[in-house]
């Protein structure tokens, strides 16, 4: 029973769609018409700017650490991780934005920073990196994924290391697309300063 009932929390969490709330609220806009129409933290910054991509950025990663870490205020014996699958479920898939969401990306770095701090840090620092190498946030944060299933391993614990490959997968085939254009030189580039 508990299962059920932190997931269906953790779901309507992570359906909270950020971005739509920012530029409906901040700018009188729906992000979904314009850019990508992806209610997601890259779409944000492109057709908003900075800061509101900032705020997005973060709260989209709160609504995973969020519902990762709520399970222990009530002292739930659950899986922290399962937990937090909904909250990704929710972001992609949100109730509130007629199920069309994001890639899953910021929400899925939140559940690591619930419970594995320093894993949260390497995660944003392969991502920085590799996005300042290769001006791609698709490919940065697929990339991201792989290397922290690599680093995970040094964790020697199964669960986490199952949790990371399916959500690195999941983020994958969300990016199919991108994938596509990046193959054959469409994929836009962020520009740095």
């Amino acid at each position: 029973m508990e299962y059920v009932v932190f997931a269906i929390i953790a779901y309507l969490l992570g359906s909270i769609p950020s971005a739509l709330v920012v530029g409906k609220l901040g700018y009188k806009l729906d992000i979904r018409e314009h850019g990508s129409g992806n209610l997601g933290a890259t779409n944000a910054f492109r057709v908003l700017g900075v800061k509101a991509g900032i705020i997005v950025t973060l709260s989209d990663i709160l609504k995973g650490t969020i519902a990762t870490v709520l399970p222990l205020l009530f002292n739930a014996d659950v899986y922290q991780l399962i937990i937090g699958l909904f909250a990704v479920i929710g972001h992609t898939y949100p109730l509130f934005a007629k199920f069309k969401g994001g890639k899953a990306v910021a929400t899925s770095a939140g559940i690591i920073l619930g419970i594995y701090p320093l894993l949260f840090i390497i995660m944003i620092s392969t991502f920085l990196i590799t996005l300042y190498l290769s001006k791609y946030v698709s490919l940065s944060s697929m990339i991201t994924g792989v290397v922290t299933i690599i680093v995970s391993l040094f964790y020697q614990n199964t669960g986490l290391i199952i949790v990371l490959s399916l959500l690195t997968l999941f983020v994958i085939y969300r990016h199919r697309e991108n994938i596509k254009r990046i193959k054959n030189g469409t994929e836009p580039k962020i520009k740095w300063m």
